[in-house]
Formats: C-alpha cells, structure tokens, sequence
C-alpha cells in the first residue's frame, strides 16, 4: 500500500476510542479521508437535510483488512435491500455523530462498541434520495465480536468483505443510473455495493492505496426498483 500524509485533523474522540491501537495504515487513511475532497453529486447542500452518521469499520480478517456492511431489508420504504455502512439517524440523546454511529452499528449488527477504536470523522456527505445528511464515522475494530442481523425489520445480512475482494478489479463495474449519472459499484458474492456506499468503498480504496487498475467500461444498471 502506499504511503499517505499523516497530517490532518485530530480525531474526534467517542465511545471505545484510543486511536494508538489503530495499525499505521488505517492512521494514515483516516488522516487523509478527514480531509478528502468531496465528489460533487453527494456534496451536501447549504440547509436542509437530516442528520446522520454512519460506522466505517475496519477490521483484520484471514485475508486481511476489511470493511463491515450490511444488506438492508428488501421490505424498507428507502433503500430496500441495498447494502450500506452501519447507521442512521443522529437522535436527540446522542452525544456526537460518533455516538450515534456506534449506537446504531450496535442495534443493527450486535457488535459491542467497546471493542471498536474512533478514529476520525470525514466530511459531511448527502444522500439525495433519502435527503439524509451523513457524517461516516471512520474506525478500527481492535477487538471483533460476532455480528449478525439484530434488527431484522431493517437489516437482512451482515458481511464482513476484504479488501482485497473489493480492491479485485473482477469485483468491479460501473452502474448506469437513469439520470445518465454512472457510478462505481463492486459485485461481490450475493452482494452489489452501488450508490453511496459503493462511492464511498471507491474512495477509501483510491486514498489508502489499494485502488488496482479496473475497466470502467464494464457497464451495469442499478437493482430494479431500486429507489
């Protein structure tokens, strides 16, 4: 992988954060993401929108780093069935997004937050179709615990995926939306990582080094009915 900056913001402190656990790579990623320039179509506008925040955890599996999602419920009003980063909406009693971010990750997936290390926080993002103003929540799982779908009503599966699988340039395409937009989206086992999420997964592989060499040319369209 290669080497990035280690300047940048301080991380913002949360629940079950002691950023000197986190390995120098993910360090070094997360300086560089806080400061990340914004892709135009999910730069979030100057009022309006709902707060939320959403876990990008970093984990160490048999194959190496990877990223924690999962697969939202086929039945939900937004997003049916589109995989996504752990989260929601950023509610009254939460402290900060990063308390949020934890809170939800823990009632959608059953992780236990203190075995999670808070890294930083990257900049605010917009999910036009849900109107949803998202802080991601970038962090470190120093201790794994078992995860699986806890609230069933929104969430259907739980993966964790290397990223090695991601990085694949045979896991890659690009997704046709029907506002001619077209968009990086990553096929992996039952899994289409598109839209937000897919954005986002191309991003953190682009800033931490581990982006290959892909044919954007391969071309896909977005889940039908996909909202």
């Amino acid at each position: 992988m290669t080497g990035l900056s280690s300047t940048g913001p301080a991380p913002e402190e949360g629940p079950g954060s002691a950023e000197g656990e986190a390995p120098d790579w993910l360090r070094r990623l997360a300086a560089a993401a806080s400061v990340m320039e914004v892709p135009h179509v999910i730069r979030p506008p100057a009022s309006g929108g709902r707060r939320s925040a959403v876990l990008v955890l970093f984990g160490e599996g048999d194959d190496g780093p990877d990223l924690l999602y999962i697969q939202k419920n086929e039945g939900l009003r937004r997003h049916a069935g589109q995989p996504a980063f752990p989260g929601g909406k950023i509610e009254d009693g939460d402290d900060s997004p990063v308390a949020a971010a934890l809170r939800e990750a823990a009632e959608e997936t059953g992780l236990d937050p203190a075995g999670v290390d808070t890294l930083a926080t990257l900049p605010e993002l917009f999910v036009m179709a849900s109107q949803f103003r998202v802080i991601p929540v970038l962090a470190w799982w120093r201790e794994p615990s078992a995860v699986r779908p806890v609230d069933i009503g929104e969430v259907a599966a739980v993966e964790r995926i290397s990223v090695a699988d991601l990085a694949d340039p045979a896991n890659r395409v690009m997704l046709g939306y029907p506002n001619g937009r077209r968009g990086p989206a990553f096929r992996i086992n039952s899994m289409l990582i598109w839209g937000f999420t897919g954005l986002i997964t191309d991003r953190l592989l682009a800033l931490g080094g581990w982006e290959r060499p892909w044919d954007d040319s391969v071309a896909g369209e977005i889940p039908r009915g996909a909202a």
